[in-house]
């Protein structure tokens, strides 16, 4: 992602900032799990990468069956393309029939709603919207709503009254970019309350330019979490390894489910990360980890064979 972007990664403190006190008081208090192990999604940004092909990909695979492929490596997508389009019902059934049942797909708001209008007299769109996600039925993970880097304390009564009137079957994360949400503890408080709530989860994003946006707090008993590596060095393994520590934390305190995107702007680097993670997390975790390996290729024999 660009957001976050600086010039020279390799000179930022990329620590994790001590974990809200907020946090476990929350998973205390969420300790009703229906299962005993936590739910584990680890995807990517998108499915339409070509540099898979030949790995986690077939060679020669059509563009049209990444998605079926994809799911196999993968069990959540960040959906960022209904933040350009809602999708009408036949899209959606079509991406779904073409996951596995378990997959979950994480659809990114519109910007007509988010940006464009950020939250007001968006009755219509948000309607059409809520109607979509529900088209995912099963396959539908948690939405996420990215708000501009403009959207500030100032206005949270809008977010207030956008947040209470959603229906509670449409489950919603929300990312603030505004750096005074992160600087005035009395506005991070009210948001955290409120969030609380309204039963949304925060989106923790870890960026090398904004590191006040990976503030810790959860609001309920799901983890939503934007990564992006820069590097594909041991900085961005020792970064994982971090979080790998934080989520194992969050997990023994009763953190229920957990979603964490791997972005790198050469995507062919974040499926070896996301195995990296996905072992290390089985270990702490139980549950197995499954997908994001290379897959064996057919081999074309020698004219002489």
């Amino acid at each position: 992602m660009d957001f976050g972007k600086v010039s020279h990664p390799e000179i930022v403190n990329f620590e994790l900032p001590p974990a809200s006190p907020a946090t476990p008081t929350l998973l205390a208090q969420l300790t009703h799990a229906t299962y005993l192990k936590p739910k584990i999604y680890l995807g990517c940004p998108t499915w339409a990468n070509k540099s898979w092909l030949g790995t986690y990909y077939p060679a020669g695979l059509s563009a049209k069956d990444f998605l079926p492929y994809y799911s196999q490596q993968f069990n959540t997508i960040e959906l960022n393309t209904t933040h350009y389009r809602i999708p009408d019902e036949a899209t959606v059934a079509k991406w779904c029939n073409a996951v596995t049942p378990e997959f979950k797909f994480c659809p990114k708001w519109p910007k007509q709603i988010s940006h464009e209008q950020e939250l007001q007299g968006v009755e219509s769109a948000t309607e059409a919207f809520c109607t979509a996600l529900l088209n995912f039925k099963e396959n539908l993970g948690v939405s996420f709503l990215q708000l501009p880097p403009n959207f500030g304390p100032n206005q949270f009564e809008v977010l207030d009254k956008f947040l209470t009137g959603l229906p509670r079957e449409v489950p919603l994360a929300v990312e603030l970019r505004h750096p005074a949400w992160f600087t005035d503890q009395v506005a991070f408080a009210e948001l955290g309350a409120l969030l609380e709530a309204c039963e949304v989860s925060t989106v923790i994003t870890d960026v090398a330019g904004r590191r006040n946006v990976l503030h810790q707090r959860l609001t309920t008993a799901t983890a939503f979490i934007r990564f992006n590596g820069y590097l594909h060095t041991a900085t961005d393994y020792a970064r994982a390894d971090t979080w790998i520590e934080q989520l194992t934390t969050w997990m023994e305190q009763g953190l229920q489910t957990l979603y964490f995107f791997v972005h790198y702007e050469e995507i062919i680097h974040s499926p070896k990360l996301i195995r990296y993670m996905l072992e290390k997390l089985a270990a702490a975790s139980g549950v197995p980890a499954e997908g994001a390996k290379p897959i064996p290729q057919p081999v074309q024999g020698s004219l002489f064979d």
